[in-house]
């Protein structure tokens, strides 16, 4: 189901809804904003982490680690 609104864009954006129109061989700026829109809500309501991310993750957390007791003491191990 389709539904029909009204937008008052700005100039900007109405001219990057053109070049996404024009880069994406879409043939309205309906169909533009909806690109947009799908783009935005892909990254906005990703509920899990990226798979590259958790296995990046899972690495990190294997290797080996050194605690310190102090400030003091992780600067002096720097030095």
């Amino acid at each position: 189901m389709m539904t029909s609104t009204v937008a008052n864009l700005t100039e900007d954006n109405n001219r990057f809804l053109n070049l996404i129109k024009a880069h994406m061989g879409l043939k309205n700026k309906s169909d533009a904003i909806n690109f947009v829109v799908e783009k935005y809500a892909e990254e906005a309501k990703e509920p899990e982490l990226r798979p590259e991310f958790v296995r990046r993750m899972k690495r990190i957390m294997k290797e080996k680690t050194t605690r310190y007791s102090s400030v003091r003491e992780m600067m002096k191990s720097f030095e």
